[in-house]
């Protein structure tokens, strides 16, 4: 165990608030964090719950989280995490088809739990807050036979009893992860404990074979969501290292000051998040006036070109970094040597941006919540591997499996086709849904429902998505993901939702505009008015859907693939208004469901 290798390590890190100021981060031992997770496991098992019961966690990033994940691991419970951001409907749902018997949350969560009853208390008997808890919120969880408890509380609640670790197997389930429901309900992934080991096995390796293995000195910015399997294999990758984990305060305005106190080594993303910084960096550059810019742009081009000619990143131009560079990596705290993008694929401009302006290798990986994340992961200094997802980790194996009705073929020079994934990483299957387990898992092989196309150097390119593929009336196969992606490389457009049907010969789109693009065009071109009214505007409409049939002739894409009308929205594809999953995926039923009007009124209009 960790624990035994180092005790006194920092494992658990948090910025304390003294009079409304955060102030340094404060550092749990992993002797620390131990005794603490043993003092929680005992109150579990102390609750009635043993080998095999659920436990929910509810809430953001925190040091309690992982505390509570370590109970969970030591007495064979299954944990079930649930994104923080989700509201009474989905949390009563998993609640109740997970058969959770006791959950965690962090404080102003505990009042959206106690909306989940009567129809949650089936199973749920326990609340825990990470915090406190009113003596109200006792009152009413009594009405419904549900003890509640404060952290302290529940901790010294089995005070004086030791309750024996049961004996675990590497087929034993440890987690329950549900995925964000894109097309309906969310599905329970049973993920095992030899799924886990073998993929932080497989990752270590591939690690130690580019140089860069980690290191207990190593510190990581906990900020993605914990119920989300690619954080979750991270943190557990960490401290099966003995490294730090630090968390942020919540807010994302105030995620940038806190990796300035952390100092990560290591930092992880989502593309959204590094498209912002991209976003951010060029408006700063911009900015900076006619000198700044040109000396910047001089020395990204003679950086980019040594990097593609095979120096590696930190050797291609070393006065650039010290002299231009350094101050972008000094944002990122200033220590960070790897940047790693998952959950999405990265716009190939953003990736190869990054790689030369951070002063860090910035990769890619590809995984599933399925495949236990991470499946493919790119390599350091290969500027080839951009766009891609990289090779195969190590320990499982992979093919491509034709697709007739999307012409690809797994067996052409040219090999293209759905990707399928056999290994010890795969889950167990879905919870109480044999019947969708079946429909994935053939033979072994875990369908991933997503096309990619190998490389000539053995790297993965995702092209495509197997499911999200509907025909028009006149016959033709769209692949909307594709053209999605194509037609987001417009610099104009935040996002796009493309859409048609079978009974339709052509496609429509709801487009949510780049605010300061689409006031900038409209400033140039004499139009006025505020950002809503610009979206109103014809010649707005107009400018937008001109700038994606220039992007689409450019792409070479088939006439029935562009898209013949839009409707322009300001405010952007939200979980609000349950647009987004969690991972900022589009959820397309619940878009036509939102957009039906605007839908049917756009194929009127266009004919």
């Amino acid at each position: 165990m960790a624990v035994e290798k180092y005790p006194n390590n920092r494992m658990l890190g948090h910025r304390e608030i003294v009079d409304g100021k955060a102030g340094a981060y404060v550092w749990k031992t992993y002797k620390e964090v131990f005794d603490l997770a043993s003092k929680i496991g005992n109150s579990i098992r102390s609750c009635g719950l043993a080998k095999g019961s659920r436990c929910g966690i509810y809430g953001a990033n925190c040091p309690e989280w992982i505390i509570t994940m370590e109970a969970c691991n030591a007495h064979g419970i299954y944990c079930v995490p649930l994104y923080d951001t989700l509201g009474a409907g989905a949390v009563e749902f998993i609640l109740c088809h997970a058969e959770v018997e006791i959950a965690f949350a962090e404080e102003k969560k505990i009042e959206l739990l106690l909306k989940t009853l009567p129809k949650s208390n089936e199973f749920l008997k326990t609340i825990v807050s990470f915090g406190k808890v009113t003596q109200e919120q006792k009152e009413e969880a009594s009405k419904y036979g549900l003890s509640v408890y404060s952290w302290d509380e529940f901790l010294s609640l089995a005070a004086g009893q030791e309750f024996d670790l049961p004996v675990k197997e590497k087929t034993d389930i440890c987690t329950i992860m549900y995925t964000s429901g894109t097309t309906g309900d969310p599905k329970g992934v049973l993920i095992s404990n030899a799924s886990i080991i073998c993929l932080i096995a497989g990752v270590d390796r591939l690690l130690n074979c580019v140089n860069e293995e980690l290191a207990e000195s190593d510190v990581y910015m906990s900020y993605l969501p914990l119920a989300h399997i690619f954080d979750r294999v991270v943190e557990e990758l960490f401290i099966f290292h003995g490294a730090s984990i630090g968390f942020w305060r919540g807010d994302v305005k105030l995620l940038v000051e806190d990796i300035g106190v952390l100092k990560p080594t290591i930092f992880c993303a989502v593309p959204r998040v590094l498209d912002r910084i991209f976003s951010g960096l060029q408006a700063k550059i911009s900015s900076g006036g006619f000198i700044k810019s040109t000396l910047f742009n001089l020395a990204y081009k003679f950086k980019q070109y040594r990097m593609m000619s095979g120096a590696k990143h930190n050797e291609a131009a070393a006065i650039c970094d010290k002299v231009v560079f350094s101050k972008v990596k000094e944002g990122l705290g200033g220590n960070v040597r790897v940047i790693l993008s998952g959950a999405a694929p990265l716009a190939t401009h953003v990736e190869e941006y990054l790689r030369v302006v951070t002063c860090a290798h910035v990769i890619q990986g590809y995984g599933l919540t399925e495949t236990c994340a991470g499946s493919f992961v790119s390599l350091p200094n290969q500027m080839s591997m951009i766009g891609t997802v990289g090779p195969p980790v190590p320990n499982i194996d992979v093919r491509l499996e034709s697709v007739p009705e999307m012409d690809y073929d797994a067996l052409a020079s040219t090999a293209r086709g759905e990707i399928c994934i056999r290994g010890d990483t795969l889950f167990s299957g879905y919870y109480k849904r044999e019947d969708l387990t079946k429909e994935v898992l053939v033979d072994g092989w875990f369908h991933t429902g997503d096309i990619g196309e190998w490389q000539p150097d053995g790297s993965m390119k995702i092209i495509d998505r197997k499911k999200n593929i509907f025909k028009l009336s006149q016959g033709e196969y769209v692949a909307v993901e594709n053209l999605e992606n194509i037609y987001g490389l417009v610099s104009a457009i935040d996002s796009i939702w493309i859409y048609g049907n079978s009974f339709e010969s052509f496609l429509v789109a709801v487009v949510n505009p780049n605010k300061e693009a689409l006031e900038s065009w409209a400033a140039t071109n004499g139009i006025t008015g505020d950002f809503e009214s610009l979206c109103q505007n014809p010649k707005v409409k107009e400018y937008i859907l001109g700038e994606l049939s220039r992007i689409g002739k450019e792409k070479k894409l088939k006439g029935f693939e562009f898209i013949k009308d839009v409707h322009l929205e300001s405010v952007p594809f939200d979980m609000d208004r349950d647009l987004i999953t969690p991972t900022y995926k589009k959820k397309r039923p619940q878009l036509l469901k939102y957009y039906q009007g605007v839908i049917d009124n756009m194929y009127k209009s266009a004919k």
